[in-house]
């Protein structure tokens, strides 16, 4: 929802919360796919020596998540082919591939699977990568995610980002969910529930940490958990809004919006609550603020100039300069990793729609196509953007490519889903 929507809200009835392993995971998310990238590089997987024996087939998950980044064509190899099967690549390179995914599983005295797969170049005849990886049987879908990944960055040069995960907010019924899932909306672990709004979720750089705004103080205040252990603490409870939280890149900060002394100003406070610092002093509304990719920046949302439009300071406050001049009504940024990206929701003709700026070039582009965008969130390798819309008037997050070809809606059964983050890269 937009920040004059955030700023607005009023609390509902008072609930406990509840935290994460004491709530069943919840149904994984639906993933619907169009388009494709403006090139697809032809894939050819087999299926791996002994996978029936994992929970989930390995194969499998990986040919899923390169059909779902749209920049693969999958080809079938119709087999079972092992690492240290014989390959005649003048055949597969016959069938259009340009290379071919092979692996093994067994299973080890602990109990663990013992997952071996290896990348072959069917053009040049030789072996572009592999690896060999013990996995408890828990772990089978993020081994696969993993070696998604490696494909990924070895045919496309850019880092993959299957292994990741994503948090969001779903409503059913009177309950709020704070919500954990594998990229491709597997594996939903509920982080936190209550029957108050929870809002404005914000993943730490090391992942394991998410900042929320939540209401069950019936105010909106902003707190961290721990998604590891489900602590949690307060970072900002002052006189008024406590709201929009966002990490500075090393995770020692964050950047706040409070109305403690009036108009909503942007501030950061140390991720323990401690050392509050004002960086805005202005006559207008201050919000969303967003840290550079560097941390040397400030993005934030004001209305300092008669609409609300999108400015960038230091991290350490100061002059401010806008951003965005096409529109009159820009808000929401999100830099893209390499800083040289700016996401945002733009209103124009009614719409609330996603676009992305080039601050090089100061081209823009719009994105979405659908009317009711909010809470964009780059993945961490900046090739997609996800955000949340409607469909069929229930919220649903929606994933598109940076150039708009590729596009993804992921939806749940039962409740309206929202306010997405994509997590970082995990270590």
């Amino acid at each position: 929802m937009s920040m004059m929507k955030k700023i607005a809200i009023t609390a509902v009835l008072a609930a406990g919360v509840n935290l994460m392993g004491t709530v069943p995971a919840y149904a994984q998310l639906r993933v619907e796919v169009s388009g494709v990238g403006s090139m697809q590089i032809p894939v050819a997987i087999a299926a791996f020596g002994n996978e029936s024996m994992t929970p989930q087939q390995i194969s499998s998950i990986i040919k899923d998540d390169l059909s779902r980044s749209g920049y693969f064509k999958i080809i079938d190899t119709g087999a079972v082919m092992t690492e240290t099967t014989p390959v005649n690549f003048d055949e597969w390179k016959q069938r259009g591939a340009e290379a071919l995914v092979v692996g093994s599983v067994q299973t080890l005295a602990d109990g663990r699977f013992d997952v071996r797969y290896k990348l072959l170049d069917t053009i040049k005849s030789s072996t572009l990568s592999g690896f060999a990886v013990a996995t408890p049987p828990t772990n089978t879908r993020i081994t696969a995610h993993k070696i998604a990944d490696d494909i990924y960055e070895k045919l496309t040069g850019v880092r993959g980002a299957f292994s990741t995960r994503i948090a969001y907010v779903t409503k059913s019924g009177s309950e709020y969910r704070l919500e954990v899932a594998d990229a491709d909306g597997d594996g939903v672990k509920v982080a936190l529930r209550s029957n108050e709004p929870i809002i404005s979720p914000a993943w730490s750089a090391d992942g394991t940490k998410v900042a929320y705004v939540s209401f069950e103080a019936k105010k909106p205040v902003v707190w961290v958990q721990n998604l590891v252990t489900g602590e949690r603490r307060v970072v900002a409870n002052y006189k008024g809004s406590n709201s929009a939280p966002a990490w500075s890149p090393d995770g020692s900060r964050l950047a706040i919006a409070l109305s403690r002394d009036g108009l909503t100003q942007i501030y950061s406070v140390g991720a323990d609550g401690s050392d509050l610092k004002k960086l805005t002093s202005s006559s207008s509304i201050d919000t969303e603020p967003q840290f550079s990719a560097d941390g040397q920046s400030i993005y934030f949302l004001s209305d300092r100039s008669g609409g609300p439009q999108i400015y960038r300071m230091s991290a350490n406050g100061g002059e401010a300069k806008r951003v965005t001049f096409n529109g009159s009504y820009n808000i929401t940024p999100r830099i893209s990793p390499d800083g040289n990206t700016l996401a945002y929701i733009s209103r124009r003709e009614g719409k609330f729609q996603l676009y992305a700026l080039d601050l090089a070039s100061g081209q823009e582009q719009r994105l979405s196509d659908t009317s009711k965008d909010e809470s964009p969130s780059f993945s961490p390798n900046g090739r997609y953007i996800m955000y949340a819309t409607e469909s069929g008037r229930r919220g649903a997050l929606a994933v598109v490519s940076i150039d708009g070809k590729v596009k993804q809606r992921l939806t749940v059964q039962a409740g309206d889903i929202r306010e997405p983050t994509w997590g970082p890269f995990m270590k």
